[in-house]
């Protein structure tokens, strides 16, 4: 199951409503309260008291106050037409609600095949500076997959595929499917923004910043930058990837 980009070039042309109307803002206030009776312990989004549906019809309730809040603040802060790129934090909760809690099997399974082919351990051939920095940066982050998670993935020399062991790739799966829905959801989302569930592994478990886990995955892009420039249009375009990388962390510490 594919998890849509939170990348809000995409989310403006789809928000997660499949509809073109403008919606106009229909309330005054947004909050997250927690629930009562057998939803005490969870938390939900209420405008005006009442409680917003993601697209399946289901009310948007939270696993933790600091993530509905997340959820309440993009609501509280939209203007006079409710503008969906501007709100992924309410496409994550959707998502998780609506798609990721009757698939949880096949995300988890994509999430593994990211293991698989982990851009962990395609370092580059050439040139040599590209090539040590690679291994300086990225050498300790499978080594902490190793140590600390029990995946151990080995690096390929050079762009040819090299199988990893089944069993790392099986734990992966085994360590997504630990997750509830709304982390599921959000380690969805980051592993293929980084091209590595080592990467949105770390993010997931505080071991690394979601800024810091972006830089890392695309060490060779900013080589190549380094040499030949950047124009406007990849600069916004990395600037987009960067604030979504970010944004998942801080979806991550509010669960």
């Amino acid at each position: 199951m594919h998890i849509p980009p939170l990348d809000p070039n995409v989310a403006a042309r789809k928000g997660f409503r499949e509809s073109e109307e403008r919606l106009k803002r229909f309330w005054t206030a947004a909050e997250a309260r927690e629930g009562e009776g057998a939803q005490k312990g969870k938390w939900a989004v209420l405008l005006d008291g009442r409680s917003p549906k993601t697209p399946a019809g289901a009310p948007v309730v939270l696993p933790t106050q600091a993530a509905a809040q997340m959820v309440a603040d993009e609501w509280a802060a939209q203007g006079e037409f409710l503008d969906p790129a501007t709100m992924p934090t309410q496409r994550l909760a959707a998502t998780a609600i609506d798609r990721v809690s009757q698939a949880r099997e096949a995300v988890a399974d994509e999430i593994a095949a990211y293991a698989g082919s982990d851009a962990l351990c395609y370092p580059a051939e050439a040139p040599g500076s590209l090539v040590e920095q690679q291994a300086r940066e990225w050498t300790p982050w499978l080594d902490w997959a190793a140590r600390e998670l029990g995946v151990r993935l080995e690096p390929s020399s050079g762009i040819v595929h090299r199988a990893q062991d089944p069993a790392a790739v099986a734990r992966v799966r085994e360590l997504a499917l630990e997750l509830d829905d709304f982390a599921l959801t959000g380690l969805a989302a980051l592993t293929p923004a980084l091209g590595s569930a080592v990467l949105a592994l770390a993010v997931q478990r505080g071991a690394l910043s979601g800024e810091a886990a972006f830089d890392l995955s695309r060490l060779d892009e900013a080589f190549q930058e380094g040499q030949w420039g950047v124009d406007a249009e990849n600069a916004e375009r990395t600037a987009s990837r960067r604030a979504e990388a970010v944004l998942i962390d801080r979806w991550m510490k509010a669960l």
